[in-house]
């Protein structure tokens, strides 16, 4: 599963690029996006609620996450007119990060609004992930994956982009397959999220990424 990444042949592209190219591909009849989320520790400057987040504000953080309820509603009625199937699967470690405790409150809203979220607990996908983690990808349709990519220092650099159609139903596959096993968001919120204290913010989170 995931196996075609190290020898698919793909284009370098930088933030502004890829974002550029997603928001174009996005609206050409794609018909669904897939996005799988591996990593733990990010920062996402720029973004009220993060910031509050990364400051120790939690309380405010969480009322800035829900200002959000309204952009993220209008997001999927344009996904509706498009006609795209949005799929997102978060893969989530234990014990949970303070970065993905923060982003899963964020997530609810989403969830709320009716995105279609599921988690993963990453020793489930343990024997996947014997040479290397899953990829943090985003696919549209069968047109074309991202995998989105970090530098040095841990900040989202942009992403590679596949368009190789087998690759592409490779990587398909295997998310449908991890989607499956995915257990609904509102069901792991409340036994694992909601239960849990303010997380205590200590430095600077790794792994620069874009707004949620």
């Amino acid at each position: 599963m995931f196996d075609s990444f190290p020898r698919g042949t793909s284009e370098r592209l930088d933030r502004p690029r890829y974002h550029a190219d997603l928001g174009r591909l996005y609206s050409s009849g794609i018909g669904f996006l897939n996005k799988l989320e591996r990593g733990q520790h990010f920062q996402e400057r720029g973004f009220p609620s993060w910031e509050a987040f990364a400051d120790g504000d939690w309380e405010r953080s969480l009322s800035l996450a829900d200002e959000r309820r309204e952009d993220y509603a209008q997001e999927l009625r344009r996904a509706a007119r498009l006609g795209v199937r949005h799929r997102r699967l978060r893969v989530v470690e234990f014990p949970i990060t303070p970065y993905v405790q923060w982003e899963l409150f964020v997530l609810r809203t989403r969830v709320d609004v009716g995105d279609d979220i599921r988690i993963i607990d990453a020793d489930d996908i343990s024997n996947i992930e014997q040479s290397r983690p899953v990829p943090e990808a985003v696919i549209l349709g069968d047109v074309v994956l991202y995998e989105v990519i970090y530098d040095e220092a841990g900040n989202a650099a942009g992403a590679k982009k596949y368009t190789d159609r087998s690759l592409i139903r490779e990587t398909n596959a295997g998310f449908d397959a991890l989607y499956e096993r995915g257990e609904w968001f509102h069901d792991f919120f409340a036994r694992e999220v909601a239960p849990l204290d303010p997380p205590r913010v200590s430095g600077t989170p790794t792994g620069l990424r874009g707004a949620r």
